[in-house]
């Protein structure tokens, strides 16, 4: 079972054509990050204390499907890591039906505050603060 959040889109959110602006297909991305992290026991705000942040170094959409007012999305959020500093998060963005809208896939790493710099050792920094990957894939 993959960990999801629910989402609904609200009007404001669109653009002048009356589907979700592309801006905010990266908001919902970023809310199955937060809220993500916190499902698999590592929240944010305990890493920012700590002197950590996890970065976006890059995030690509692929759009599939429009999105209209009062549309219910569910998030996914998948954590991949390797043995670099960097990590995935990508998450596909799916209406109740099953239909795929967009999947977003996005390259993070965990800034060290003070030096301003990646850690080495993502994965074991985000451990050390609780984060279970097994919820997150």
């Amino acid at each position: 079972m993959t960990w999801t959040t629910p989402i609904t889109v609200r009007s404001y959110e669109l653009d002048a054509l009356g589907h979700l602006n592309h801006a905010v297909y990266h908001q919902y991305a970023e809310v199955a990050r937060v809220q993500g992290f916190a499902a698999a026991g590592c929240e944010w705000d305990g890493l920012i204390k700590a002197g950590t942040a996890p970065v976006l170094l890059q995030s690509t959409i692929n759009f599939r499907r429009e999105l209209r007012a009062g549309d219910t999305v569910h998030v996914d959020l998948v954590l991949k890591f390797g043995a670099s500093k960097t990590f995935s998060a990508d998450s596909t963005i799916t209406k109740l039906d099953g239909t795929v809208s967009a999947e977003v896939t996005c390259l993070l790493g965990l800034m060290d505050l003070t030096a301003r710099k990646l850690v080495a050792d993502p994965q074991a920094v985000l451990a050390g603060h609780g984060l279970d990957v097994s919820v997150l894939g």
